[in-house]
């Protein structure tokens, strides 16, 4: 799919991004400066992503991991260990305003490309590293994955229910949090760069967004002392905040303060609730969590999840159905709010960045595999790199 012509200019419109690349932490971060008009060059070695083969499901070959991260890009393919490589990367750098690479620590300095001759040939370059544990220091140089930086970092110690084993978050979290940090220290930098006029190094790791996310975890080890324990859906700090099951489905509440449990209580027609000295607070919530949540329980077992939540919402108590991704993907808001793409036979998540004058736009489609070679190579009045072998 060509660019778009009957969309509207993004907020990033003349910035162009060098991706160089793989799997989620970098695309990712990639895909949300093409969505907001970037103009994205995706580089993919001779064997490709690979996640393009982590399926199925399959579209034309390509997993749907890959085409969930990859839109609104360009699609080359290099073999950057060659001279020709390396050649054809520094014509595209030239007028280049982002590189983005996750290339273990090393590698780029072994082709001769390191950050420091690259500084220095193009000096207004915003060069974004997206490592799991940086250049440095004790596990520097060293790979790193979602999974691991969950075991590593504690986000796994605090995950489970409080009898069972340490669990894995089931969505990457750890890799898009870097992409969303890698996306928002390139648009530092840029804005920087107007007043300077000089592009800059930026050291994004896996190690260090996976330690950033545990809140309130960490600052309550702090202040306490106490290693934290992992309490399945209830909060460590605010009760009640969990999950309980209703006569249809379960539901959430996450009762943020007093004025809530008091609307809570009424709408479950138990005012008296309210007044009981046990939940006074929320300090005597958590002291009296057990017998909290047995007495929700009960009450709860007469309702429906989804009618319940509803009323709820409407009288300022945070609560909602747990439903699962087709229910979530179907539900009206979500529809309302455009945030599933369903466009020339692409279905995606959308961008959850909402600018009035320049929204994000799908421009693109996800390239196919060297899809854009010739057409690059003609703009830089080089030789096609061709496909790699």
């Amino acid at each position: 799919m060509n660019q778009k012509t009957n969309t509207p200019a993004g907020a990033l419109q003349g910035c162009k991004v060098v991706d160089l690349s793989r799997v989620l932490g970098g695309p990712y971060c990639t895909q949300i400066l093409g969505d907001h008009g970037a103009e994205v060059f995706k580089v993919e070695p001779p064997a490709g992503d690979e996640t393009r083969g982590w399926g199925p499901p399959f579209q034309e070959g390509t997993a749907s991991y890959f085409l969930g991260v990859n839109r609104n890009k360009l699609g080359l393919s290099l073999d950057l260990s060659s001279a020709d490589g390396q050649g054809f990367l520094l014509a595209m750098l030239e007028d280049a305003d982002v590189l983005v690479e996750n290339f273990k620590p090393g590698t780029l300095e072994k082709w001769g490309l390191g950050a420091d001759v690259l500084q220095q040939r193009f000096p207004k370059l915003v060069h974004c590293r997206i490592s799991g544990f940086g250049a440095d220091g004790p596990l520097g140089g060293l790979p790193g994955y979602d999974a691991c930086a969950q075991a590593m970092c504690g986000l796994m110690s605090v995950n489970g229910e409080a009898d069972g084993a340490a669990t894995r978050v089931g969505l990457p979290v750890v890799d898009m949090v870097t992409g969303l940090n890698a996306a928002l220290a390139i648009l530092m930098a840029l804005n920087e760069r107007h007043r300077s006029g000089l592009g800059q190094f930026l050291d994004i790791t896996l190690f260090d967004c996976a330690i950033s996310l545990l809140h309130p975890h960490a600052a309550n080890f702090f202040l306490s002392g106490k290693v934290p324990q992992r309490s399945g859906n209830a909060h460590p700090n605010i009760a009640p905040y969990e999950t309980f099951l209703t006569r249809s489905g379960e539901i959430f509440l996450a009762v943020g303060n007093n004025r809530q449990f008091h609307l809570l209580a009424e709408e479950l027609g138990q005012k008296s609730l309210a007044d009981d000295p046990r939940y006074a607070s929320n300090a005597d919530r958590l002291q009296n969590r057990a017998a909290l949540r047995a007495m929700l329980t009960e009450l709860l077992a007469g309702h429906e999840a989804a009618a319940l939540s509803q009323r709820l919402l409407k009288k300022g108590v945070p609560a909602a159905p747990v439903m699962n991704v087709e229910e979530l993907l179907d539900h009206p808001h979500t529809r309302h709010r455009g945030m599933v793409l369903d466009e020339n036979g692409y279905r995606a998540i959308a961008s959850p960045i909402k600018l009035s004058r320049t929204p994000a736009a799908l421009r693109r489609l996800p390239p196919r595999f060297g899809q854009h070679n010739a057409e690059v190579a003609e703009k830089l009045k080089g030789p096609d790199p061709g496909p790699g072998p």
